[in-house]
């Protein structure tokens, strides 16, 4: 099993310092969380999309996933929880082998999750899409909206409203609002800045920033991948469904060849 040490991808990326973690939240203290080992997966008999994709993420750190599309960011996530055949290497979760596990049981062991669409229910009020967040733990629902609520106060003032008729930003709070209604250790999230406006994106990337000052891990796989390296503390490129690249936000937002081949296109498609 790896430890926690950085990872050796195709590039070399120096040691973190002080100055470029600068830009981000300081680091928080080691510990694996999970842990992706030479993972190959993919939807369809023979046709892999990932191949051979490593990762570690500590507990309480921020990681995003970067990359082209088709690169295998989404597949990784749905991998982690048991939505995507994994052929070989594993996945583990506190030290335990989750690899296929069902997504039901990763919620229970405390894993949320927040998919890039089909996030909310549309017909469903704001306060019955946050129940349905516990329905593992209904006894929970009362603790934990209170805390949902300090991280998100709009969702309060909109509680009886039906969520359909929120704004992308307000759906957006709903969707990562249920994915933390069991206070979940880590927390997926795929392209969470998936179209809104710059400024709510911006307002997305913020609130994920506090959403892990509490505590809970992040992973998460994003197009805008600029914002994305400015607020995580580390993050992986992908392509071709392996790790290209690997460092903190600032080191990839300072490397040549990153910029040259990922960030330039990546721009442009966000």
């Amino acid at each position: 099993m790896p430890t926690s040490a950085p990872i050796t991808t195709s590039t070399s990326v120096g040691p973190m310092s002080a100055e470029s973690n600068a830009a981000t939240t300081a680091r928080p203290p080691a510990g694996d969380l999970l842990v992706a080992n030479d993972v190959v997966a993919g939807y369809v008999p023979e046709v892999n999309i990932l191949n051979g994709l490593d990762l570690t993420l500590a507990h309480g750190e921020f990681v995003g996933i970067i990359g082209p599309n088709g690169a295998g960011k989404s597949t990784f996530l749905k991998a982690v929880l048991g939505l995507v055949p994994v052929r070989s290497g594993e996945v583990r979760f506190e030290d335990d082998d989750i690899t296929g596990r069902q997504a039901h049981e990763l919620v229970q062991r405390g894993v949320g999750f927040v998919p890039q669409t089909r996030n909310v229910f549309p017909s469903l009020t704001v306060n019955e899409n946050l129940e349905m967040g516990t329905y593992l733990q209904p006894s929970r629902f009362k603790e934990q909206v209170e805390y949902v609520f300090t991280l998100f106060p709009r969702l309060k003032e909109r509680v009886s409203q039906r969520t359909g008729s929120l704004s992308g930003g307000e759906r957006q709070m709903v969707a990562m609002g249920r994915a933390l209604m069991l206070r979940p250790k880590l927390l997926l999230l795929d392209e969470p800045s998936a179209g809104l406006s710059p400024m709510l994106q911006d307002q997305v990337f913020l609130q994920c920033k506090e959403i892990n000052e509490t505590g809970v891990a992040i992973l998460m796989v994003e197009q805008n991948a600029r914002r994305c390296l400015q607020v995580c503390h580390r993050a992986y490129v992908l392509d071709q469904g392996r790790n290209a690249y690997s460092g903190t936000g600032r080191e990839l937002l300072g490397d040549p060849k990153v910029i040259e081949l990922y960030l330039g296109t990546l721009a442009r498609n966000a």
